[in-house]
């Protein structure tokens, strides 16, 4: 325990961190057991995108709720306790603050079903695949533009950087990831709507020739 608290985690701090790797232990199984019949790369994207649901929908979700009956700050229970431990690298999390919420709402709502739509087109390969997954990349980029640059602007009041866990595991890299995956995503579909573009007009080179 002396070990533990000399790296600055407490016990609430490594249950967070336990909770995180059993989500993404969920959606590793969930891609293993329906996404045995894609392609590396879409097993790759299929994982994302469950551990996408999951965090929206069993985090974000009981967020939204707490944050519109009361705060975090005031709630009760495992979730809170949770919300209550990365309030502590940015403080806005812990007071319902308007904004916050707002992109909450609409991440848990619209980014959630985005991210079940394509699930289903990435499994069936649908030809609104890309459609998809080029909305919900720009919704995820928005969401987390719109989470740090108001308080950016004001000169990060509200930000806690004074401890490596908060700033490099909290702030960073639980939010960069979900800069760093939309980011990938969007590049995936740039090159592979290209592909398709190709492939369109060589056909139509291939008929006219066929033509003349």
């Amino acid at each position: 325990m002396d070990l533990v608290a000399s790296s600055g985690l407490s016990l609430v701090s490594l249950l967070s961190l336990l909770a995180c790797s059993i989500q993404m232990l969920v959606a590793v199984l969930l891609t293993r057991r329906y996404g045995r019949r894609s392609s590396v790369q879409d097993r790759w994207i299929l994982l994302w995108l469950f551990y996408d649901v999951i965090v929206h929908l069993t985090l974000e979700g009981p967020f939204v709720y707490m944050s519109l009956v009361g705060t975090v700050e005031t709630a009760e229970g495992p979730l809170a306790e949770l919300w209550r431990e990365y309030g502590k690298a940015d403080s806005r999390w812990l007071v319902s603050d308007p904004t916050i919420v707002s992109i909450e709402i609409l991440t848990v709502v619209l980014d959630s079903l985005l991210a079940a739509l394509l699930i289903h087109a990435v499994q069936t390969d649908k030809y609104y695949r890309h459609f998809l997954q080029i909305a919900l990349s720009v919704c995820e980029l928005y969401g987390s533009w719109m989470t740090f640059c108001p308080d950016w602007l004001v000169g990060s009041p509200n930000l806690n950087t004074s401890s490596w866990l908060y700033l490099w595991v909290y702030l960073v890299l639980f939010n960069g990831v979900w800069v760093l995956v939309p980011v990938l995503l969007l590049v995936h579909s740039w090159f592979s709507l290209k592909s398709l573009h190709m492939l369109s007009r060589a056909h139509g080179l291939t008929i006219n020739k066929k033509r003349i």
